[in-house]
């Protein structure tokens, strides 16, 4: 009985309700009641006659012409949105899109459509009757049909419509084309603990659709089931690794290990050779001297064993795009992708930039019908929302025309921003006329998108001005003798519809603001059909579309559920909603992340990342990082902000390991390994001790539910649902998208030697249309309270806990003894935006250094990884966290030219031979790694000195704060952030890098300003003090002065970007030098008072 309940419990659902216009809040008359199936209510009015319920077109119709809310203790409602944007829309899978002309006479009105431009029609004589026309028929003609004149079907008029839940998990089934067991069972190990990954990587089973293995008797592994042409077939691999050459890397790792072998000899000298006569000077020195060659060799030792890797898209096509016994029409058997775009504020993220990076998506080179966009808009902005469906509505122009002129890339802002010949290589005749008709289009698009607001505002103000006068008319006609108050009307923000924002509002309001508002989940583009759709012949004014596949990818804007009192978790748990709608919705096998401003710059970029994951061992792969490019950066890159450094050398370099960090965008990710699945057990590499002292894998597993009584844990072969929802939630649906989703992840099993493969042509059935059940447990699992007593944002999904929540996701793979590949196309793959400006670049360094200090103090810290992480990785993940710590023996380290040069003395005794010698071996050797580095990487010298200049520009400031901040956390558990405080905006609005001369002041700038002008004044005392000394010290003079314009040579890009612009420099920067150099000078005067001798400042001795 207990049993009975539980399962009861967990299929518990919520009804969707069917509004078709402004209704008063169901949430107080359905939070009490609790409901064990989805049901579809449709109000029957005048003005509303539901289609026939058991249509599939209807469901479609449903699905595309609503906009789904719902959340915690509300009810889950569709309401009806013949239009989301004001302007009209033609495509057959945008939203308020109609078919073909009624047939009745007089009548001039389109016909609903599907999601495959079929009309959607209520009598089976496919009688063409629009919806109005239909009404009509069932309100004054007895619901005759006027083609056949028979009644229509009995069940229309209904106005509870059940979906039978029988039907229900048929169409999911087919919808996810669903692999199940026909012998599955519940699988524990003697611990009582549910083995996850065992149940995840079956290989024993029979499968329904797509069978997993060759054949049931092969249970020895003998290869005796499988077709004998796949034993005798030349197998194609889809990528190539290539080492780095011997010539370069040989050098490159011996220059290593002679440098860390002269280091140590230096060191020792260094300790065994005090400087008696400034004690302290030498001994500060010795401490930041030994801390930096750790740090450096922990930096240097994963750079070992750097790898080049190539993709091949000929053997992709081939292997799943072209006609074979398996799949005889040459349909295309890739894995499904759902791209995830994370979106929070309309302000600081134009609309415009994320509609453009949604258009580079939908216009991407892969399978129309495996491809979907998920927009998550954790700000519930309708601004963001109508946004989208302008971008929705233009990609129907933009999408073809990219396909039939093959356009790169296929960012329209990007694009029609090149600075390149356009028509270079386009040899069809009409291509001019096309690209100025898109142009012109485009630039409308960009009208309505950037007016948005306006009219919004517009908008709501008319809406709620309408109820005002409303109210006030109700008010003076309910009036009586009694004094009673005018009624105060909320302001709302009102849609193009004319209903309530479900969202944030413009004016926050109780559920209505950004911490308060319900689910939102609306398909802006449905699923396309499985076959191409050729669009028509052009006129004067148009594209001629008549041989271009006008289908386009499903697009679906998300926000989730927010609510006062929950973490929401920020980035991260916005990502794991979308994995978990997006599982309900199209459960692609895998995910790529984007921000908002991340497009891709190469449309093939997919297809290369997907020949990684299908290759013979991509089943161990968790994900493919592709490099962050950026534009928009000034010619001379001042901060550093490409980055090559690291995402050209380091990157490679641990590609060559167990694989890249996980840097936030541009990742392409396997869903399984997402969910905290372990890597299959088949193929797992071990090392020769193991074959003499072999060692038991831990297994991913979650501890069962108390409910569950022991004799319950077999029922009938069938998994009991009870022990899954500690780990992955209620959601019997998400549970039954797992299997799925890591069939479909499996690579291609046409050869013997590819273990825990699918069969060719396993993936070419088409996919099932949306019916609002699905959308209605998308909902479900977007909800505030879905996360409550899970794993989701411990071992499940995105990691929680850091600002840096990529770095720790990434590392949580690995530590289950995941790999990842580096992908570096020949094009660009992605490419986004970078903040130019000092300021915003010192608080984005910020960020990721406060990450770093809490990888370092919590669990995910390396030295506490499993023995599944490799011992070079391992030091890899160390350094991300350890790294901002040096910024202490930095910071000292800079003063010490300063207070040598004061002091007279230097952190030597004499510079004799042995010293320099030593000196001058490590600086050859450095010089020499970097040259090499820039050899085998492929960057730039001037990039690598511009990495090594914005290293300690971030470690004098950014670093040394994160610290701090990591510290007062741990220990008080107090957080403190550093805001702007003052901000002077650039002038020359025509320059193209004018952002790179904004200036906003900020604490940060204060240690590194500090450390130049102190250096400045100790240059100017000692050379003052050494001119007019009787016995003038020169060689500590020079040692002293080339020790500080060491030190000034690094912060030359900071001191450049205070000075402003054309020598315009701010007048803050004035007071704080000014302020600076006054403390110093009176420091010193307080440290050694002047004397009676010629001597200028006297000489320091150190208590």
């Amino acid at each position: 009985m207990a049993n009975s309940d539980s399962s009861h419990a967990l299929s518990r659902q919520p009804t969707i309700h069917h509004i078709s216009s402004s209704m008063e809040d169901l949430d107080s008359e359905l939070s009490n009641v609790e409901y064990a199936t989805y049901s579809v209510h449709m109000p029957p009015t005048p003005d509303h006659q539901p289609l026939d319920c058991n249509s599939r077109g209807s469901e479609e119709h449903i699905v595309s012409s609503s906009l789904f809310t719902g959340g915690h203790n509300r009810a889950t409602r569709a309401l009806s949105k013949d239009r989301v944007i004001g302007s009209e829309t033609s495509h057959i899978q945008m939203v308020g899109s109609k078919g073909s002309f009624c047939s009745i006479p007089g009548c001039n009105s389109r016909i609903t459509t599907d999601a495959q431009g079929v009309d959607v029609l209520p009598c089976d004589c496919d009688f063409k009757i629009c919806e109005d026309c239909y009404r009509d028929a069932l309100r004054t003609g007895d619901g005759i049909c006027p083609g056949c004149k028979e009644a229509y079907g009995g069940e229309q008029n209904s106005v509870d419509m059940p979906v039978d839940n029988k039907q229900q998990s048929f169409n999911l089934e087919r919808r996810l084309s669903l692999v199940k067991s026909t012998e599955s069972r519940l699988i524990r190990n003697q611990n009582n603990e549910f083995d996850y990954t065992e149940f995840l990587y079956e290989t024993k089973k029979t499968y329904g659709f797509g069978n997993a293995v060759w054949s049931k008797d092969d249970v020895n592994g003998d290869n005796a089931g499988e077709p004998k042409e796949l034993s005798k077939k030349q197998w194609k691999p889809l990528t190539r690794k290539l080492n780095v050459s011997t010539k370069i890397l040989f050098p490159y790792r011996l220059l290593i290990l002679g440098r860390i072998v002269a280091y140590a000899l230096f060191m020792e000298w260094r300790i065994t050779n005090p400087n008696e006569d400034a004690i302290w000077l030498w001994g500060m020195s010795v401490v930041c001297e030994l801390w930096f060659a750790f740090s450096w060799v922990l930096d240097q030792l994963p750079k070992f064993c750097p790898v080049n890797r190539f993709a091949d898209l000929d053997v992709l096509k081939e292997k799943f795009e072209t006609p074979n016994p398996s799949n005889p029409a040459g349909k295309s058997d890739l894995p499904g992708v759902d791209i995830f775009v994370s979106t929070a504020d309309p302000e600081k993220e134009p609309p415009l930039v994320t509609a453009n990076t949604i258009l580079s998506i939908l216009a991407a080179d892969y399978p129309v019908e495996k491809l979907s966009c998920y927009v998550s808009d954790d700000g519930g902005a309708l601004l963001t929302f109508e946004a989208m469906a302008e971008a929705a509505s233009f990609a129907s122009i933009w999408v073809p025309f990219c396909r039939k002129h093959d356009i790169e890339p296929r960012n329209p802002e990007s694009y029609f921003g090149l600075k390149r010949d356009p028509y270079k290589n386009k040899v069809r005749p009409d291509f001019v006329r096309d690209r100025r008709h898109v142009k012109r289009e485009y630039d409308e698009f960009k009208v309505r998108v950037n007016a948005l607001s306006d009219s919004i505002r517009r908008r709501s103000d008319a809406y709620n001005t309408r109820e005002e006068v409303k109210a006030l008319k109700r008010w003076r006609e309910n009036k009586d003798d009694e004094i009673r108050e005018i009624p105060k009307i909320t302001k709302a923000t009102w849609m193009a519809d004319g209903t309530h924002w479900p969202g944030t509002w413009t004016i926050p309001a109780p559920e209505h603001s950004r911490g308060d508002h319900a689910s939102i989940i609306q398909v802006m583009l449905n699923p396309p059909s499985d076959e191409p759709l050729k669009g028509t012949a052009a006129d004067m004014n148009s594209v001629d579309l008549s041989e271009v596949d006008i289908r386009l990818p499903t697009l679906v804007y998300v926000s989730r559920e927010k609510r006062p009192g929950y973490d929401h978790n920020k980035k991260a748990g916005a990502m794991n909603a979308l994995v978990r709608a997006s599982a309900i919705m199209s459960n692609g096998p895998f995910i790529l992340n984007l921000d908002c401003d991340h497009y891709i710059f190469y449309s093939q970029a997919l297809r290369e990342g997907m020949c990684y994951m299908m290759d013979g061992e991509g089943d161990r792969i968790c994900y493919v990082q592709f490099p962050q490019r950026f534009e928009g950066i000034d010619p001379s890159d001042r901060y550093a902000n490409h980055n090559t450094v690291f995402f050209d050398a380091n990157m490679r370099a641990l590609d060559g390991l167990q694989g890249p960090v996980y840097v936030g965008t541009g990742c392409l990710f396997r869903r399984t390994a997402l969910y905290g699945f372990e890597p299959p057990l088949s193929i797992e590499r071990t090392n020769w001790l193991s074959r003499f002292f072999p060692r038991k894998r831990k297994i991913a597993t979650a501890r069962s539910t108390a409910e569950v009584a022991p004799e319950e844990n077999y029922d009938d072969g069938e998994m009991n649902i009870a022990l899954i929802p500690k780990k992955f939630g209620n959601s019997s649906m998400l549970l039954d998208s797992i299997q799925v989703a890591a069939f479909q992840g499996q690579p291609l099993a046409d050869h013997p030697s590819v273990k825990n493969g699918r069969p060719p042509g396993s993936l070419i059935a088409p996919r099932e249309p949306l019916v609002p059940s699905t959308v209605g447990e998308a909902i479900n699992v977007i909800s505030c309270w879905y996360e409550d007593k899970t794993e989701w944002g411990d071992s499940v999904g995105w990691i929680y806990g850091s600002v840096t929540e990529d770095v720790v996701t990434g590392y949580r793979m690995h530590d289950r003894g995941w790999r990842s590949v580096y992908c570096v196309t020949k094009r660009d793959a992605f490419h986004g935006t970078a903040p130019i400006n000092l300021t915003d670049r010192l608080h984005q360094v910020l960020r990721w250094a406060t990450g770093s200090v809490e990888i370092f103090f919590s669990r995910n810290n390396a030295l506490l990884g499993s023995s599944r992480l490799k011992l070079l990785q391992r030091i890899a993940y160390l350094n991300v966290g350890i790294y901002p710590f040096t910024s202490i023996f930095l910071i000292v380290y800079c003063f010490l030219p300063a207070l040598s040069l004061f002091s007279g003395q230097f952190i030597v005794q004499t510079l004799n031979v042995t010293f320099l010698v030593y000196l001058f071996a490590i600086t050859v050797t450095l010089s020499l790694l970097a040259v090499l580095e820039v050899k085998w990487s492929g960057i730039d010298l001037e990039e690598w000195w511009r990495n090594e200049q914005f290293w300690f520009i971030g470690g004098t400031s950014a670093h040394l704060v994160a610290v701090l901040q990591g510290l007062l956390k741990v220990i008080a558990g107090i957080e403190i952030s550093f805001t702007l405080t003052s901000k002077s905006v650039g002038e020359d609005v025509d320059d193209e890098f004018a952002d790179l001369y904004i200036f906003k002041w900020t604490s940060l700038m204060i240690p590194p300003l500090t450390i130049i002008m102190v250096n400045l004044i100790a240059i100017a005392v000692a050379v003052s003090r050494t001119i007019y000394s009787a016995e003038p010290q020169w060689s500590q003079l020079v040692g002293g002065v080339f020790f500080s314009f060491w030190v000034l040579a690094h912060l030359y890009p900071f001191a450049k970007g205070l000075m402003g612009r054309r020598g315009k420099t701010p007048t803050i920067v004035f007071v704080w030098s000014g302020l600076l150099a006054v403390c110093i000078s009176l420091l010193w005067v307080a440290i050694n008072p002047p004397s009676g001798t010629t001597q200028i400042g006297g000489s320091f001795q150190f208590p």
